[in-house]
C-alpha cells in the first residue's frame, strides 16, 4: 500500500474521487461538490479538497462529470491591461480554476476605441455564459451596461467600486497604499514622490487617497509637486520618475501605483547616478513577476491577483451553472487580504 499523498506509480491508475476524498477526510460526495463548483460546501472545506486534488495530482474525467451532471461552461477573459505581467498573474489564476472544473476559458482581447455592443456581439458568437472583467474593463460602465442588457453575468477583478450586479473580487486598495506609504513613513521618508495610476480607474484613485491620509496622519505637509501622473506602463513611469527626480528638492523616495512604473523609476534612478535604496527608496504595487525580474528586487503591495482571478472564476462558474438570472441580487463581493513585502529597494533616507 503507498502512503497517503503520494502520487500513484507510473503504470498504475491514476487517481480517484476515492483517493482524494480519502486523503481530505470528506465523503467522495463533497469532492464532486468541489470539482462542480457547488456553492453548498464550506470554505475550510473546499481547500482542503483542492489541496488533496493538488497533492495527488487529481484530474477530474469530463465524460465522467458530464454523466454525473457537470456542466461545461464557457468563460470569456476580456483584457486590455498594458501590463504583461498583471496579465500573466491573471491568466494563471484563471487558468488554474478552470482546469479543475471542467471549463472552457475563451481569452478576448478588447480595443478601447470599440464600441461594447460589437464586443457583446462577438462573445455571443462565442456561445460565452459569463465574462471575467479586469482592469481597466472592470471600470468602463458603458461595457458592463451592455453584459448586463446581453443577459451575460459578469465578475469584476480589482475595481474599486463594485456595481451589485456583478460579482467582485477586490482588496482595499485605499489602505493598501496607506501601509506602503506608513511603511516609508517609518523608515524616515518626509519628502515622498507617489505615481499615479491611470485616471480611468477606479483603484488608482484608491490608492491616491491612502497615500494623501498617510501624510496627513503623519502631519506631513502635502507637496503638490510629489504627485505625478501616470498610466500604469513602464514607459509612463519613466517620465514621472524624470519629472520628479528635476525637482529642485527631490524626494527621498518614490511609491508608484503598480510594478512596471516602479521598475521604471528604479531605471531612471540609476540614469542619473543615484543607489537604490541609499539615494532613493522605490516601492511599487502588486507584487507581479517584474518586482523580482530587476535589481534591486522592488518593495511592493502584494495583491493576490492570482488567487482573485480563481475565486471569479468560480463565482461566475457557480453561476452558470446555477442559472440564475443575468443582475441577480444574490452576487457576491469578495475582498481579499492584501501584504506589504519588504525586499531589498527601500530604507531610510541618507542623512543630510
Amino acid at each position: 500500500m503507498e502512503p497517503a499523498g503520494r502520487r500513484p506509480r507510473a503504470g498504475s491508475r491514476g487517481p480517484t474521487v476515492s483517493d482524494v476524498a480519502r486523503l481530505a477526510g470528506v465523503s467522495p460526495m463533497t469532492v464532486s461538490r468541489v470539482i462542480n463548483s457547488e456553492p453548498n460546501v464550506l470554505p475550510p472545506t473546499r481547500d482542503k479538497v483542492l489541496t488533496a486534488i493538488a497533492t495527488l495530482g487529481y484530474v477530474p474525467n469530463p465524460a465522467a462529470r458530464s454523466l454525473a451532471g457537470g456542466q461545461q461552461c464557457r468563460i470569456a477573459l476580456l483584457h486590455a491591461n498594458p501590463s504583461a505581467a498583471y496579465l500573466s498573474e491573471f491568466l494563471m489564476g484563471s487558468l488554474a480554476q478552470a482546469s479543475l472544473v471542467d471549463l472552457q476559458l475563451v481569452v478576448e482581447h478588447c480595443d478601447l476605441s470599440d464600441a461594447p455592443q460589437a464586443l457583446v456581439r462577438r462573445l455571443s458568437a462565442h456561445r460565452v455564459d459569463a465574462v471575467l472583467v479586469p482592469p481597466p474593463l472592470c471600470d468602463d460602465a458603458e461595457l458592463l451596461a451592455a453584459l448586463l442588457a446581453a443577459g451575460l453575468p459578469m465578475a469584476q477583478i480589482a475595481t474599486g467600486r463594485p456595481v451589485a450586479f456583478a460579482h467582485a473580487v477586490t482588496i482595499d486598495d485605499e489602505r493598501a497604499a496607506y501601509a506602503m506609504t506608513a511603511h516609508l513613513i517609518a523608515l524616515g521618508h518626509r519628502r515622498i514622490g507617489f505615481i499615479a495610476g491611470a485616471v480611468d480607474q477606479t483603484a488608482s484613485a484608491a490608492r491616491r487617497a491612502g497615500y494623501d491620509r498617510a501624510l496627513a496622519e503623519a502631519k506631513i505637509p502635502a507637496d503638490p509637486d510629489l504627485a505625478v501622473q501616470g498610466d500604469f506602463t513602464y514607459r509612463s513611469g519613466l517620465s514621472a520618475a524624470e519629472t520628479l527626480l528635476a525637482l529642485v528638492q527631490r524626494p527621498t523616495a518614490i511609491f508608484a501605483s503598480n510594478d512596471d512604473m516602479a521598475a521604471a523609476a528604479v531605471a531612471v534612478a540609476h540614469r542619473h547616478q543615484l543607489d537604490v535604496p541609499a539615494d532613493l527608496s522605490v516601492c511599487g504595487f502588486d507584487d507581479t513577476a517584474m518586482s523580482t525580474t530587476i535589481w534591486p528586487e522592488i518593495t511592493t503591495i502584494h495583491q493576490p491577483i492570482a488567487d482573485m482571478a480563481r475565486q471569479a472564476t468560480a463565482l461566475l462558474t457557480e453561476t452558470v451553472r446555477g442559472r440564475p438570472a443575468a443582475g441577480d441580487p444574490d452576487v457576491q463581493h469578495v475582498r481579499l487580504d492584501f501584504e506589504v513585502i519588504c525586499r531589498a529597494s527601500d530604507g531610510p533616507p541618507r542623512a543630510a
